[in-house]
């Protein structure tokens, strides 16, 4: 690994979003460092066989707070570019009215307080010039919520939103970069087989807008083609 190669840690690299960042990244001559949930081989793990030792996988279980403070500490001597937390499930499209308690407290936990926890715990170990990110969505829009549907996903994202509001209000003298990324409507398991965009379409655009954004403190909601997302 050379010194001056940007460095990014990417929370939730296993497969199609995530695994296609560490991916495009590495194109773009950055190391990076990829989190799988337990021990099971992914194609994350296939990547790192190709990638003459630039990208190094890591086990984390993000709704596990223990485990995020052990990630922390096996990076203590790691310096990041880039945090990017992409962590989320739906559980299909009921009214809010019909959520069971325990799937909205799954939803909520793994879409909204589990990334700002990592942000949180690891955001410490970016460069005051690196950038911190996570996975939004322009479901997470109030303003752009006009046809509804979706409810609970829409509200953990929208959640998320307004948490990383939070942080960047308490962080108001930060000169990092803070992200909420909308990739585009993705085919994805989450996203669906009728989504606008292959991940191969999408991936490209996330990279460059984040890259695009280095430098510029405060918190930016913007899509895969790096157009402001209205709250």
């Amino acid at each position: 690994m050379t010194d001056n190669r940007h460095t990014a840690l990417i929370i939730g690299a296993s497969r199609t979003l995530g695994l296609g960042l560490a991916a495009e990244f590495l194109r773009r001559d950055w190391d990076v460092i990829g989190t799988v949930r337990g021990n099971r081989r992914t194609g994350l793990h296939d990547l790192a066989d190709t990638s003459d030792g630039r990208l190094t996988v890591e086990s984390l279980e993000m709704t596990d707070p223990g485990q995020i403070a052990a990630l922390r500490d096996r990076l203590a001597s790691r310096s990041l570019d880039l945090l990017f937390v992409n962590a989320a499930i739906t559980r299909g499209d009921l009214p809010i009215g019909e959520v069971p308690t325990d799937m909205f407290t799954e939803v909520m936990v793994t879409n909204a307080l589990s990334p700002m926890r990592v942000v949180e715990v690891l955001g410490p170990r970016v460069a005051p010039t690196g950038t911190i990110g996570v996975m939004s969505s322009d479901q997470g829009s109030i303003a752009l919520n006009t046809d509804g549907g979706q409810d609970l996903y829409r509200a953990g994202k929208s959640a998320l939103n307004q948490l990383m509001r939070c942080y960047a209000a308490r962080h108001a003298d930060d000169p990092r970069t803070l992200l909420l990324m909308d990739p585009g409507w993705v085919r994805t398991e989450l996203g669906g087989f009728e989504a606008e965009l292959s991940v191969e379409e999408s991936v490209p655009g996330v990279a460059g807008t984040i890259e695009r954004h280095r430098g510029k403190a405060g918190l930016h909601f913007v899509d895969h083609l790096g157009q402001v997302v209205p709250w």
